[in-house]
């Protein structure tokens, strides 16, 4: 009977409860969902892969009614009337004249490009009429989104200003920490590099180096030429450094089921696999190269790599693996080939998502950039990483130390490498189980990436900059955040404490040693 009576009154308090917290006004002045922002992107320089990580934002938000604007060094990638895209013209930076694989033997040659490059289109670009035309009228912006990578010329755009950085690639420590939030080397790699875990003591001693070396080089190398062309021309300029630590929101794009887990903070946002999409039908050709029994493999190296740069004692020597294989290949390559092999197609462009779903395709022999690596481990396929240059290596290590993926030099390549490693992949079930578990975690989110880079966006311009989403870490110098004057004082103090400890003894002894001597002498 007592149950009885106390259950009305848990009820009432219950409807009480939801009463108040459904009628309490929420603080902060939130426009109406209908409410449309001005949005520039800013990418002036970018491979084409980063803008394909921009894209689905861009379109996402154009979708929802937002005027966005999308600054870049290519063509636009379709006709979406919804976005204005403006293109800057300037020829100082082009991806397809780039010889990856002269780069992937002197990697040096990349950082020389870089070096003389930026600073050059950051002096340069501010006179393109169309730049100019846009700096002047930034004031009608609601928000700014810019490229993580290769974009400090870019800063004056943002300089006192909201503004999103959206980085293509994963989070770089360095730039985790110019937002106050430092991530621990014991188990976060470096931006080149990745190891087996645990790490062991020299891993830890090599990661610590290039987690400092590698963001110093590059501050003093070329953000700090960057910085000096764009003082000229704008005098009132702080220091680029401080506008990046300005910043209201990173965007990432990564996502810890396809990665490493990171501590990051409420202004630190994962959006990986915005790009990613379920299949499509593919066309009628393809289609029916990848039909029937026989397993296929695909092969592209991306877009930066380009057909012609390969040596042509590689293009041999993978044709002549392919040719003892007992499978398919479809490998995009944008020359035309004599002599290939019965059992090898060659197309100039790709539907890649699309052939990666389907489930004849057994193996993906990629260059295992960021966005392909991602479509392989959402569409359930082992990937054989040939890893030419930049972070590339630093996702075949990642693959292959989870179990998804071999990963091969160039320097070592053999004929029978090939074969053997191929076969390996395509006739051990574990890896294609792996990757399966793999996309399927990923796949269990509350929302899509996309809609959660949207709704952080909007959410920013909504607060005003969303400053109260910010670490206090960002303020804090060096001395302040690495406690440097806390330990020197505590030193301070154990060493005035030894000191005076010292003098007590040093004291006491004495005394004692002329007591001694008295009672001898007496």
């Amino acid at each position: 009977m007592k149950r009885s009576r106390g259950v009305p009154s848990a009820l009432l308090l219950v409807v009480i409860f939801v009463f108040l917290h459904s009628t309490t006004p929420t603080t902060g002045e939130i426009p109406p969902s209908e409410a449309s922002y001005n949005i520039l992107m800013l990418l002036p320089i970018s491979s084409r892969s980063h803008r394909n990580v921009f894209m689905p934002l861009a379109t996402a938000l154009a979708a929802r009614g937002h005027k966005v604007t999308m600054l870049s060094n290519h063509e636009a990638p379709d006709q979406n009337p919804k976005i204005k895209y403006i293109r800057h013209n300037l020829d100082h930076f082009k991806e397809e004249e780039m010889d990856m694989f002269a780069v992937q033997k002197n990697p040096s040659k990349i950082f020389d490009i870089f070096t003389t490059v930026f600073p050059l289109i950051a002096r340069d670009i501010y006179d393109v009429p169309v730049v100019k035309e846009l700096y002047n009228k930034r004031s009608e912006f609601d928000l700014f989104i810019v490229d993580a990578i290769f974009n400090e010329g870019s800063y004056p755009f943002v300089y006192g200003k909201n503004f999103i950085v959206l980085c293509p690639g994963l989070l770089d420590p360095s730039q985790s920490a110019v937002v106050g939030n430092l991530l621990n080397p014991a188990y976060v790699p470096n931006m080149l590099a990745d190891y087996p875990r645990p790490y062991s003591f020299i891993t830890r001693v090599k990661n610590i180096f290039f987690s400092l070396v590698l963001p110093i080089t590059w501050r003093k190398s070329i953000v700090t030429p960057v910085e000096a062309v764009l003082k000229k021309r704008f005098p009132n300029l702080p220091p680029l450094l401080e506008i990046e630590r300005n910043q209201s929101l990173t965007l990432i794009n990564s996502h810890f089921s396809l990665g490493i887990p990171l501590p990051l903070l409420p202004s630190q946002v994962e959006i990986g696999g915005m790009h990613l999409r379920p299949a499509k039908p593919l066309p009628k050709d393809i289609a029916e190269v990848v039909s029937g029994k026989t397993p296929v493999i695909y092969m592209s190296l991306g877009s930066v790599a380009r057909s012609s740069s390969m040596p042509e004692h590689f293009k041999k020597m993978i044709l002549a693996a392919f040719a003892r294989l007992p499978y398919k290949v479809i490998w995009k390559f944008e020359e035309e080939m004599e002599n290939l092999p019965k059992n090898v197609i060659i197309k100039k462009w790709m539907p890649q998502q699309d052939i990666l779903a389907h489930p004849n395709v057994k193996l993906f022999i990629s260059h295992c950039g960021l966005l392909g690596s991602q479509e392989a481990m959402y569409h359930g396929t082992p990937i054989l990483g040939l890893p030419i240059f930049g972070d590339q290596p630093k996702h075949a290590a990642y693959l292959q130390n989870v179990g998804v993926a071999r990963y091969l030099e160039w320097e070592d390549l053999t004929e029978q490498l090939l074969v053997d490693t191929i076969q390996e992949l395509v006739s051990n079930p574990s890896y294609r189980q792996k990757m399966s578990e793999y996309g399927a975690k990923f796949m269990d989110q509350p929302e899509s990436p996309v809609d959660r880079a949207v709704f952080w966006t909007e959410y920013v311009i909504r607060h005003k900059g969303a400053r109260h989403m910010r670490s206090a870490e960002w303020s804090l110098s060096w001395v302040e955040l690495l406690h440097l004057d806390i330990a020197l004082a505590l030193h301070l103090m154990v060493y005035i404490i030894y000191k005076i400890l010292r003098k007590i003894c040093s004291l006491c002894c004495s005394s004692s040693a002329a007591k001694k001597s008295k009672s001898k002498r007496e």
